[in-house]
């Protein structure tokens, strides 16, 4: 009653100058936020023993990500060398992270890769006109083979169109993931990448369903939809055996 009381002469006193005071309301959380769908997967009953984070740049999606899983292993891939500081210190810092510096693709070797910006980058398997370096490549199924990783895996592709080679690469990793992000795009990055729908049919021959959408996004140059991150799990999920709104 005091604070009312407070509220109303104060507001008095600035009504003379055409101002009031209101209560701050506070911020919506956003439901299509990347680790608001992490939250609700794990809320489902999600259970991960290897998170590899392909395009890791210097771990802070992987860091964010051990909030919700802090106990599973952590593998961080990353084709640019610039980050290697932030990753060996990110490693230092908890025990069941580590890191490799390659790309991933179809199988062990070396990829041209598009080092323009040390936060963005394309890995391509034909020599690139502008900004290309050669980088090692690795193929997550023998990655994860000479590591002996055996469990559930989340897999998170941010590789800018890169995604069907290093899936082709993936093959064993793919039949036990219990996750896979991948950043999606509304145009078409390289001759060889996919638009978003066109992944979603790729992922369901594979046998995996979205199941979240999370952080749209509009490029600059128009304000059209760019990318966003899609969330897929096995088209077995329970999730889909009820199909009503409530």
């Amino acid at each position: 009653m005091l604070v009312k009381k407070i509220k109303n002469g104060i507001n008095f006193g600035l009504s003379k100058f055409d101002y009031k005071i209101n209560r701050i309301k506070p911020i919506p959380k956003n439901k299509f936020s990347m680790f608001e769908a992490l939250q609700r997967q794990k809320n489902r009953g999600l259970s991960i023993d290897f998170v590899i984070d392909v395009g890791a740049s210097n771990g802070s999606w992987s860091r964010e990500c051990l909030k919700y899983f802090p106990y599973a292993q952590y593998l961080l891939v990353e084709a640019q060398s610039g980050h290697e500081d932030s990753l060996v210190s990110f490693k230092q810092e908890f025990k069941n992270i580590d890191y490799v510096i390659a790309a991933a693709g179809r199988e062990n070797g070396k990829i041209y890769f598009d080092n323009t910006g040390l936060f963005g980058g394309i890995a391509s398997e034909t020599k690139l006109e502008k900004n290309c370096i050669e980088v090692p490549v690795i193929s997550l199924d023998e990655e994860i083979k000479k590591r002996n990783y055996d469990g559930s895996f989340l897999l998170k592709l941010d590789t800018h169109g890169f995604e069907i080679p290093i899936l082709e690469g993936a093959k064993e990793l793919i039949k036990k993931a219990e996750l896979v992000v991948i950043e999606v795009y509304n145009y078409k990055l390289t001759k060889e990448s996919l638009k978003f729908f066109e992944m979603c049919s790729y992922m369901e021959t594979l046998g995996f369903s979205p199941i979240e959408m999370v952080d749209f996004m509009l490029r600059p140059h128009d304000e059209s939809f760019w990318q966003m991150d899609i969330f897929f799990v096995p088209s077995t999920n329970k999730s889909f055996d009820y199909n009503a709104y409530k």
